[in-house]
């Protein structure tokens, strides 16, 4: 494949008499397309596009089963239970996003405004993610922590509304900011770090800090009334988010962050890390599941249940057919019992006449 240092990003290729070119440029220190990374280092694509498989093949068959438990097979819907499972359509989201890449990498490789789509609703659905894990960890907080005091803001009517929020929220402000960074250069730089700050850097602090100040109020002795099993979990389930956070989206922000500081990073560099932090990103629809196990205790039982009965129903047909065969085997016994030893006849000395 062709590996020439002079190549220009794919963005670029418009014609430079044209008004948005520049700003078109400077949004594609930002975003990388497929087709970029296809040319000038196709092994690594290659590579990615194996791992980007895996992780929705993965994700969307244990957010698929999630969403199952969670819908149909528990009854209480309780805030928790709200936030997760918009965040699980959110990771199912982000999961049939690969397909769509590959459609259009093959289909509409030159597309501009197919190349906005596509970005911008894989922005909204991530950082959709984001904000539920946010208010995930803010609910079990408010939980442990302020029992009484958020008694009439933990409720499912007032969860369903900030679930909406959070949508419209998301895509209007991704939108609307990813739409001036194309259509002005001078605030691109600016634009994408206001989208950064709202969507990400925010809710990392208030995960933090939330994090820090349960831990240090389970040590209280008012605290201690309440089960170590739940304490532990609501501890387990915030650094399980803080986990994921720095696994999965800080190293793309932090690029992002890096390229606003130095817009002149060299493209190859920026190129690499942009697809590689992006893949990063994408690994969180796997890693969500685990964050499920700490909701609500029903989703483990469930899930261990559906297993069990699917080895109860495996056991049940093989004992049937062995049942079946040692009936049948002792139908053969008797039979051939039967022929291997005869009535006995009388004797012709026995036969009077």
């Amino acid at each position: 494949m062709p590996t020439s240092s002079t190549q220009v990003p794919a963005l670029d290729d418009t014609n430079s008499t044209q008004q948005p070119n520049s700003s078109t440029y400077t949004f594609s220190k930002f975003i990388h397309p497929d087709k970029e990374l296809y040319r000038q280092y196709y092994s690594l694509w290659i590579a990615l596009i194996v791992i980007n498989a895996i992780i929705f093949l993965v994700g969307v068959v244990l957010n698929s089963l999630a969403l199952y438990v969670f819908c149909f097979r528990t009854k209480t819907k309780t805030t928790s239970v709200i936030y997760t499972i918009n965040l699980i359509v959110t990771d199912l989201l982000v999961g049939f996003s690969l397909p769509v890449r590959i459609i259009m990498f093959y289909t509409a490789e030159d597309c501009l405004n197919c190349s906005f789509v596509h970005i911008f609703s894989y922005f909204v659905n991530m950082y959709c993610s984001i904000l539920f894990l946010t208010c995930i960890c803010v609910d079990r907080y408010l939980a442990i922590v302020q029992v009484q005091a958020s008694r009439k803001w933990r409720n499912p009517t007032c969860a369903k509304g900030i679930c909406v929020f959070i949508w419209i929220f998301a895509t209007v402000v991704t939108f609307s900011i990813l739409s001036m960074a194309i259509q002005f250069a001078q605030c691109c730089l600016s634009e994408i770090l206001v989208l950064m700050v709202c969507e990400y850097f925010f809710p990392l602090i208030i995960i933090i800090f939330f994090t820090t100040r349960i831990m240090c109020a389970l040590s209280k002795p008012s605290l201690m009334h309440q089960s170590r099993e739940r304490r532990m979990k609501a501890v387990q389930l915030l650094i399980t988010v803080l986990i994921i956070f720095m696994i999965c989206f800080t190293p793309f922000h932090v690029r992002q962050v890096a390229i606003s500081i130095n817009p002149d990073m060299p493209h190859n560099v920026s190129l690499l890390v942009y697809h590689v932090t992006v893949t990063l990103s994408s690994l969180n629809s796997c890693m969500d599941p685990i964050v499920y196990c700490f909701v609500t205790n029903n989703f483990q039982s469930t899930m261990k249940n559906i297993f069990r009965k699917t080895e109860s129903e495996q056991t049940t047909v093989d004992i049937l057919g062995m049942n079946k065969n040692i009936k049948g085997s002792n139908a053969i016994i008797t039979f051939s019992n039967t022929i291997g030893s005869p009535v006995s006849l009388p004797s012709p000395s026995s036969v009077q006449i």
